[in-house]
């Protein structure tokens, strides 16, 4: 992010509030550069919302995952109504969006990762499933869509198949073809190949079949908001696409840390969603299926770690970190810690028999911080 662009953002989002006191940010945020706004009366938020969240994206991101939709506020102005408890969204001018500001905390503040859900988020949790799997794979053509890859966007008769292959496809073109000339070295020393990309499409030709459905694809802690009455918000839709409805109880699997106690009421409520929304065959066989998709994550989590990872070091090595600490062997270690984790989980997908330890981690990163130039 330049700070051309940061000021030209920040100046906007004061014009939108009509003075710019008090605007608040940039908020935390990798794909776009976000500030919440006081709303002036006349816009049309202002009856619900005290604040407004207006965003630009930021240029040159990387991004890790497929989405299927071009405008994450126009996709948001088709789903009012239809999805519970997301932001509300006004087109100010031309392609100029403000969204509602959900008050509240994420439902990640001051939890651990693998924290239960209480009885009535699971509720609301339920209802989001019930909700996403009514739309279709046509119910929302009239949104501008993006390309990812050739033949990305779905068709009535894809398959849970067409769907993971095309997954696999973008890591290995958009992350891993992408990276290997200047993290090669990493993957390699990692044990994290391009190979065990390609292996996965074999487990992928034996998912059985389901409706397309919309997917929002990103369900974690931070992406839901518990507001002042203590209800939960789904927020930051810009991973959202037409596919396979498993994706997302895979993904937010993934992402949650769920004890198995956990993740069986959760995949209960997945369950009755689909087979209220489709007949009784849309379920068959998902519990194997949903192994198939949590290893696709583990193993994509495994690449998009190392580059991100490899990133903050290289911005850090180059005097570019923002104000911090900037204990350079901390930063490594913390590094390290982050992308053993990913080897761990996706052990028996990347097929190790043993994972590297911590300070072999750390000695691969350190090395080839050494050896990059940097």
């Amino acid at each position: 992010m330049t700070v051309e662009l940061a000021s030209d953002v920040r100046r906007r989002a004061g014009e939108l509030s009509h003075g710019g006191q008090e605007v608040e940010g940039p908020l935390k945020g990798y794909h776009n550069e976000t500030y919440a706004i006081p709303l002036p009366p006349e816009n049309a938020l202002s009856q619900r919302f005290a604040r407004g969240k207006y965003r630009a994206p930021r240029p040159g991101v990387l991004w890790y995952d497929r989405r299927c939709f071009a405008s994450e506020d126009r996709l948001l102005l088709a789903l009012q109504g239809r999805i519970s408890r997301i932001p509300e969204v006004v087109e100010i001018s031309e392609n100029v969006f403000v969204q509602g500001f959900v008050e509240g905390r994420p439902l990640g503040g001051g939890t651990l990762s693998g924290r239960s859900l209480s009885t009535h988020h699971e509720q609301q949790l339920g209802q989001l499933f019930g909700e996403l799997v009514t739309f279709g794979t046509g119910a929302l053509g009239g949104v501008p869509r993006t390309d990812c890859v050739p033949g990305d966007h779905p068709r009535s008769e894809d398959t849970p198949t067409a769907f993971l292959n095309r997954l696999i496809d973008f890591t290995l073109m958009q992350v891993y073809d992408e990276n290997v000339k200047v993290y090669g070295t990493l993957f390699d020393g990692l044990g994290a190949s391009r190979d065990a990309l390609e292996k996965l499409r074999t487990p992928a030709e034996l998912l059985g079949h389901r409706p397309f459905t919309l997917v929002h694809g990103d369900l974690h802690r931070h992406n839901f908001i518990v507001d002042r009455a203590g209800d939960l918000w789904t927020i930051d839709w810009e991973l959202a696409m037409i596919g396979d409805p498993l994706y997302d109880l895979a993904t937010h699997f993934h992402l949650m840390g769920y004890s198995p106690r956990a993740e069986r009421r959760v995949a209960d409520l997945w369950v009755a969603a689909m087979e209220t929304a489709w007949s009784g065959e849309s379920t068959k066989g998902w519990e194997a299926d949903l192994a198939r998709l949590l290893a696709y994550k583990r193993v994509q989590s495994v690449f998009t770690d190392v580059v991100r990872a490899a990133k903050v070091l290289e911005t850090a090595a180059r005097g570019q970190e923002a104000p911090g600490r900037t204990d350079g062997n901390w930063r490594v270690l913390r590094a390290a810690r982050k992308v053993r984790r990913a080897l761990v989980a996706a052990r028996v997908p990347l097929g190790m028999t043993t994972v590297p330890t911590l300070t072999q981690v750390r000695t691969v990163f350190l090395n080839w911080l050494r050896t990059s130039g940097v």
